[in-house]
């Protein structure tokens, strides 16, 4: 399988995993996992070709580390990014002074003004740094950066939690919390 094979397939296995499982008629529990082998049935069943090894590949060599196998491997996830409901069983953890969003210069108008939402998805995404907000941002057209005063909303009573492949989520972020990064 060639490297637009697998990044096609790493594209539905999230698409899955973190909005339509009935898609390929898989069920996820309410912890967003869902059980490997009828994971494998159900995206052959699609008309696409996976096999465990395949599967085990693009866990192993994503570079965003989007999923995450159970400890028994019977199981798999997405870390984070999820639409559709699911407890992911984080704890709340005390953030960094500074996070950083990363997004289109023709949202930030809308974003000074109402701050940021989760939009379609659980949380809003942070990232630790200026780099990895830099590469979201630049997915939506001239990216802009935000400096997210996270421990001024922690001390604030903001909950946020770190997902298994290191993205800070919280519910949302007021306008007032936000700086551009000029």
């Amino acid at each position: 399988m060639n490297d637009k094979q697998m990044t096609q397939l790493s594209r539905f296995l999230s698409f899955i995993l973190r909005h339509k499982p009935e898609t390929i008629g898989v069920t996820l529990n309410q912890n967003g996992w869902a059980d490997v082998d009828l994971l494998v049935e159900g995206i052959n069943r699609s008309g696409r070709h996976i096999t465990r090894e395949i599967l085990d590949e693009i866990v192993a060599t994503d570079e965003k580390q989007r999923y995450v196998f159970s400890h028994d491997k019977k199981f798999i996830r997405a870390s984070q990014g999820h639409s559709i409901d699911v407890d992911l069983e984080l704890k709340p953890v005390e953030p960094p002074e500074f996070l950083y969003h990363g997004t289109s210069m023709r949202f930030l108008a809308h974003i000074q003004q109402e701050g940021l939402k989760p939009q379609n998805r659980q949380y809003v995404h942070l990232s630790v740094d200026i780099e990895t907000a830099m590469a979201v941002g630049s997915r939506h057209g001239q990216p802009v950066m935000l400096t997210v005063f996270a421990q001024q909303m922690h001390e604030a009573g903001q909950l946020f939690y770190l997902s298994e492949n290191n993205v800070w989520l919280t519910s949302h972020v007021e306008p007032r919390y936000l700086k551009e990064v000029k």
